[in-house]
């Protein structure tokens, strides 16, 4: 396993921690660490298993300070869980099959829809834990998160905005719906990262260190959102996703 130059370990340590600060709340760190981890030299199949290494260690961090908080409504993300999972394994299998460039555009539209009408609607004043639901809804849910599981497996950006929208959307406030929102992240990226490492394509070398950058990036962004709240999250999810919007239309372009 080649070592890094320390440095490469001293840059992907500092970007680790900046795109996990923003990445624990709202996601969006790989527009970060993907660039940065193709500019030490890694082929972009490495560079994005590498990434998905350290992005886990990411989303696990975050999500055990959202639980340790009490931010997190357990019962329903344990139930979406193994959908996310599911979908997230015939995801990575399915861009094995079928190339992704086509999802591209249709991500750019959704995505922007979703920042206008985050913009638009000025109050998000829903509950922070046990929100109740219909069986209708219920399902809905529960194929929402199978959707988004097998859209990170089988593309990817966005699917932070995706989720955090989707918990918002049944009536979660900001900072509850990030906190579920990683749970549900976490457990896609736990099912990527094992396809990735069963075709090799993980170079711990490089992912150590900007995973355990990311790590303490994860504990301290995940840790002034729950402070802050929604003042803090709302803001950073609009940021985030209109970059992500921004991003994709350059790379159509």
């Amino acid at each position: 396993m080649e070592i890094p130059s320390l440095e490469i370990m001293l840059l992907l340590a500092a970007v680790g921690f900046a795109a996990a600060f923003v990445d624990s709340v709202v996601g969006g760190g790989g527009l970060l660490t993907v660039p940065a981890l193709l500019m030490t030299g890694l082929p972009p199949s490495m560079a994005l298993g590498t990434n998905k290494f350290a992005g886990t260690l990411c989303s696990f961090t975050s999500t055990a300070a959202f639980l340790a908080s009490g931010k997190i409504d357990i019962r329903p993300v344990l139930a979406l869980f193994p959908l996310s999972f599911a979908g997230s394994v015939l995801g990575t299998y399915t861009v094995h099959l079928i190339p992704s460039a086509f999802m591209r555009p249709l991500v750019v539209g959704m995505l922007a829809v979703i920042l206008i009408y985050t913009v638009l609607k000025k109050s998000w004043s829903g509950a922070g834990r046990v929100v109740r639901l219909s069986p209708m809804r219920r399902t809905l849910v529960g194929a929402g998160a199978f959707v988004i599981g097998f859209y990170d497996g089988f593309f990817g950006p966005g699917t932070g905005s995706f989720l955090l929208f989707m918990f918002l959307l049944i009536g979660y406030d900001f900072v509850a719906a990030s906190g579920n929102a990683k749970v549900l992240n976490f457990a896609s990226n736990i099912a990527s990262l094992a396809t990735f490492l069963l075709f090799g394509t993980v170079h711990f070398g490089y992912g150590l260190p900007l995973g355990l950058a990311m790590i303490a990036g994860a504990y301290v962004g995940s840790r002034f959102a729950i402070r802050r709240g929604a003042s803090y999250v709302r803001p950073l999810f609009i940021a985030v996703t209109a970059l992500l919007v921004g991003k994709q239309l350059w790379d159509l372009l």
